[in-house]
């Protein structure tokens, strides 16, 4: 399985110095969760892992090699993105958008072969998407549309998933519709997944790993129970909260009652 870190890595747009510094280790095989203020890099750093962005100094590594350096193609073979709010063509069927996850595996102009359409029919099967093969993305649900693009990137046949506010303006049953599908494939297919999440509740409940993000350096990392306290949600967030224990699987919750006055806010996008 392919493992992702980075080192000394520093981004930013124009003169804008988003990320100054960061050496970060994503676990292989664990759901990871970015979370961090508005504006405090964590789109920033995962456009770095997925080789959108290109470092200013340091770098992303992919199985020891700099990302910034891979092809397109080579990148795309050991990892997918799903960035926020995705748009698909209009008319375009779930069926033809999932196909475009084999993109990196095919050679000139030869079309979809056997394991091409054997990848696809795993990926809408594992999403649930079979019986919507056939239909306009565009008429789909939110949640539906989410699991669709998630689909062609599990197309892509890569270990490695990485996904920029995967619940971004669905409404709770679907976000968990959307969460509960990449926990099973983290734990069915073991699958490494980078996620950022604004909604620290279900960072806690559905990832092994979370990483804190203040003005683009690691504010704290750990497991939830290490990194969900009173002292690191006031150093990040600036909120006063407490912690209690979710009765069904035990995980640290966050109920937020206050506001603490920001000294340094956080930069970045």
């Amino acid at each position: 399985m392919p493992t992702l870190h980075t080192q000394h890595l520093s981004l930013g747009y124009l003169e804008q110095l988003i990320v100054p510094d960061l050496s970060l280790a994503i676990p292989e095989g664990q759901i990871t969760a970015l979370v961090g203020a508005n504006g405090s890099g964590k789109s920033t750093i995962l456009k770095a892992l997925a080789r959108i962005l290109k470092p200013r100094s340091g770098a992303a590594y992919l199985d020891g090699k700099a990302i910034h350096r891979l092809s397109t193609k080579q990148v795309a073979k050991a990892l997918a993105i799903l960035p926020q709010n995705p748009e698909a063509p209009e008319g375009l069927t779930v069926h033809e958008l999932v196909s475009y996850g084999r993109f990196p595996h095919q050679r000139g102009l030869g079309g979809l072969n056997r394991d091409d359409h054997r990848a696809i029919h795993k990926a809408l099967a594992l999403t649930g998407m079979t019986v919507f093969a056939e239909r306009p993305v565009g008429s789909l649900s939110g949640g539906q549309r989410q699991r669709a693009w998630i689909a062609m990137a599990l197309a892509q046949g890569t270990d490695v998933l990485l996904l920029d506010e995967p619940t971004t303006f669905l409404d709770m049953a679907h976000q968990l519709e959307v969460l509960q599908l990449l926990e099973r494939l983290n734990r069915e297919e073991g699958r490494t997944i980078v996620m950022v999440v604004h909604d620290l509740n279900h960072a806690s409940r559905y990832a092994q790993h979370m990483v804190a993000i203040v003005r683009g350096e690691v504010a704290v990392a750990g497991t939830p129970a290490e990194v969900m306290t009173p002292e690191n949600l006031r150093r990040v967030f600036a909120i006063e909260a407490d912690i209690v224990t979710d009765p069904r699987s035990g995980v640290p919750l966050c109920i937020p009652y206050g506001l603490r006055p920001r000294d340094n806010p956080s930069i970045g996008l």
